[in-house]
């Protein structure tokens, strides 16, 4: 069993999330705070395992607040901001999950605690296409590219699929797990560069742009590959 706690001044998100949690039997909430000092004050008589951090609120934002802690509870950031996403990977937070969150998107990030609590390693996601929740193992894709609200998911077997979700959502997923971001619009799997030159990234037989502003992420791909030590 998995106790959390919900951190966020919004009352319908709160709710939201409240629900999401009954609906999952591992998960207990055991506490419920609208700001960082109640949140605090829940976390020094409470045990919690996992917590809800909403970013924006009153007087101390989530990120501050977690920095802050000497003793850092694992941690899913909610946030209707996309602009945060960074500074959460910086604080090693399991996930950064935009609002609204939908269940499967939740179901998602908790799945993925489960699993570091188990002590496995995380092989596969869950998105919604199509009307249906489906699970794609990250050995498989080939690279992600951004269409406007939908995220379109280029597999091994040229199989490609238009899935709900954002590129910022799954770069914080993916980006330990051999992904690297090298334009505003595509993220790409290591493990299947074939070629590349200052300007283009080729994946087998697809050519993918590098863009300026993602120079520094890619230079540390090519720092990477030049010491011919790219994992998964």
């Amino acid at each position: 069993m998995i106790h959390c706690i919900i951190v966020d001044d919004e009352p319908l998100a709160a709710s939201l999330l409240e629900k999401h949690i009954a609906r999952i039997d591992h998960l207990k909430l055991i506490g419920k705070a609208e700001n960082a000092l109640e949140a605090y004050g829940l976390l020094q008589t409470k045990s919690v395992d996992l917590l809800f951090l909403d970013i924006q609120m009153p007087h101390l934002t989530g990120i501050d607040f977690l920095k802050s802690l000497s003793h850092k509870p694992p941690t899913i950031f909610t946030t209707a901001y996309r602009d945060f996403a960074i500074e959460g990977f910086e604080l090693e937070a399991v996930d950064y999950l935009l609002k609204p969150i939908t269940f499967e998107r939740f179901f998602t990030s908790v799945d993925r605690v489960l699993r570091n609590r188990n002590n496995t390693q995380e092989d596969f996601i869950i998105v919604k296409t199509e009307g249906m929740n489906r699970k794609i193992f990250i050995r498989e894709i080939v690279y992600f590219e951004s269409q406007r609200n939908d995220i379109k998911i280029v597999l091994a077997n040229s199989e490609s699929m238009m899935a709900k979700s954002t590129i910022t959502e799954l770069e914080f997923l993916l980006s330990r797990r051999g992904f690297i971001r090298i334009h505003r619009s595509f993220m790409i799997n290591a493990q299947f560069v074939t070629a590349f030159n200052n300007n283009e990234v080729m994946l087998g037989t697809y050519p993918i742009p590098v863009g300026r502003s993602y120079k520094s992420e890619f230079d540390a791909f090519v720092a990477t590959v030049s010491k011919g030590s790219i994992n998964q």
